[in-house]
């Protein structure tokens, strides 16, 4: 970049999904990410489509995909300049930054120029105070409808952003609905009554408003599950019959789970039948199997086992690179062939280098079961906790991790484990 340092100054300064912190884990995350977004692309009742395209070629980007990221923001610009002619300035901010961080990635500085340049342009007529970022409540939109996609753990964050938004626009149903979804998405990591009491607020307000917004009145319903079970299958069966989003009705479908395990079947049948593509909706078929085969079911056992089976290998087809749909596929070979599902354990150990921690956390915990259980291996079970454990991400599986580590040195006092549990805690702390 001609003069580098001010040109990574001039980038660092922009808004767009480059310099917006996502707390993307690793490209194991991102690829999760991307295959939901694809749903939001296709099915967001919202004119918000060209900020998941923008985000799209973020993630793209992360993946080394250059030319998709590319084609996502000229998809995202042209949508744009159909649906927005008249405030088109102001919403192409985010992708015009995006396409100088990409340039800049591909070293077409001239590019990277040509982009900062349109950018500062559109700054100025809107008389911002920074040269190459402007406070606009388009903008807060993008970037909370963007912090949502990348998961739910973002619900404060997009929670202030949409607030920023309706500062000036208190009437923008857009901006209104982003606000309920991420006061839901809050509620869902601090399920505290002052979140409940928002989420409920803002989502009924919605509903009444856009009487089409499925996705919301799912969350809705999440909400109500204890405090109003008929309100919330009401509108479940509202979601159910007219929704036309595979992961809007996969949300509906946990709903029901496992208290009525055929009705979540059923719906993610009909989800299914939607986008038969979908890996996530076969795994969450195969799981509810799975909780059929552990319930009272002797007399259909072989006839569970095989749909569980089917739905698991249909996951792993649809997405060669799901480790926990494989882990999940060898669990159940491992019910009648535990020869098939040491197969899969050891093609997955040997691919640990590869896998994010969470993967690599649940593949020394399945692993080291199947020592325990299948193999009496009691020690070398052991490491593979050890070794698991070791990985310090707080995940869940870290914590299954741990609990078989204590439970074992319970049972068989064997002094190394609380060695092992006792060194990698002090690895946790340290970092």
């Amino acid at each position: 970049v001609p003069g580098e340092s001010d040109g990574l100054e001039k980038l660092h300064a922009l808004q767009c999904h480059f310099t917006w912190n996502f707390e993307i884990r690793d490209k194991v995350d991102a690829a999760h990410i991307l295959q939901t977004l694809a749903h939001r692309i296709a099915h967001t009742p919202h004119q918000n489509q060209p900020t998941f395209l923008a985000m799209q070629a973020y993630l793209y980007h992360l993946q080394g995909q250059y030319e998709d990221a590319l084609q996502s923001l000229r998809e995202a610009e042209e949508i744009l300049q159909r649906d927005h002619p008249d405030n088109f300035p102001r919403q192409v901010l985010v992708i015009y930054g995006n396409y100088a961080w990409l340039y800049y990635h591909l070293a077409h500085y001239d590019l990277v120029e040509l982009y900062l340049d349109k950018v500062r342009k559109i700054c100025s007529s809107l008389k911002s105070r920074s040269p190459y970022a402007a406070q606009i409540p388009e903008i807060h939109a993008q970037k909370g409808w963007s912090l949502l996609a990348a998961g739910f753990r973002n619900g404060r964050e997009a929670t202030e952003c949409f607030q920023m938004a309706l500062r000036e626009d208190k009437a923008n149903g857009e901006f209104l609905a982003g606000l309920a979804i991420a006061a839901f998405a809050s509620w869902t990591h601090t399920h505290n009554s002052a979140s409940w009491n928002a989420a409920r607020e803002k989502l009924g307000a919605i509903i009444r408003e856009q009487q089409q917004n499925y996705e919301a009145k799912v969350y809705l319903a999440k909400i109500l599950k204890r405090a109003d079970r008929q309100q919330a299958e009401a509108l479940l069966e509202d979601v159910v019959q007219n929704s036309l989003d595979p992961e809007v009705l996969r949300n509906a479908a946990m709903f029901f789970q496992p208290e009525f395990i055929e009705k979540t079947i059923s719906i993610l049948e009909r989800a299914i039948s939607l986008n038969p593509n979908y890996h996530l909706l076969h795994y969450d078929l195969g799981y509810c199997y799975k909780i059929q085969l552990r319930g009272d079911n002797s007399s259909r056992r072989e006839e569970i086992l095989a749909a569980a089976i089917e739905a698991f290998k249909k996951a792993v087809q649809k997405d060669p690179a799901s480790v926990f749909a494989k882990l999940a596929l060898g669990e159940m070979y491992g019910e009648n062939t535990p020869h098939y599902q040491e197969e899969i354990y050891l093609n997955l150990m040997s691919e640990t280098p590869n896998l994010s921690k969470k993967c690599q956390q649940a593949v020394y915990l399945h692993w080291g079961n199947f020592l325990l259980y299948k193999k009496n291996s009691v020690r070398e079970a052991a490491q593979m906790y050890k070794a698991g454990f070791a990985i310090p991400d707080k995940y869940v599986e870290r914590q299954k991790l741990k609990k078989k580590l204590e439970k074992m040195a319970k049972q068989i006092g064997v002094e190394f484990l609380r060695t092992a549990l006792s060194s990698c805690m002090c690895i946790a702390e340290g970092l």
